[in-house]
């Protein structure tokens, strides 16, 4: 049975060999993806996605009137621009 002290050695030699094949393999990946990306011409928005994580804001105000909602942000709507909004309020 190994001792305590050869375990940790063994696993301080496997946790490097790990590292360097990991460096290894994400060094072989990239140059693939590069590849890719030259070949067929993608683009960054292609390859990587990105959209702005769009949060709801709830209705603050409603027009009894038509039942439109506004959530108080950006250019009041005209059913309530230039009056006390207190009454709208939901």
């Amino acid at each position: 049975m190994s001792t305590y002290q050869a375990l940790l050695e063994q696993k301080k030699a496997l946790d490097q060999r790990i590292a360097e094949a990991r460096k290894t393999e994400a060094r072989q990946a990239l140059a693939t993806v590069h590849a890719l990306i030259a070949e067929f011409g993608f683009t960054a928005q292609q390859v990587f996605p990105w959209k702005p994580a769009a949060r709801k804001v709830p209705a603050r105000y409603r027009d009894p009137v038509t039942g439109a909602t506004w959530s108080g942000r950006g250019k009041p709507p005209r059913w309530i621009n230039g009056k006390d909004r207190a009454a709208f309020e939901i």
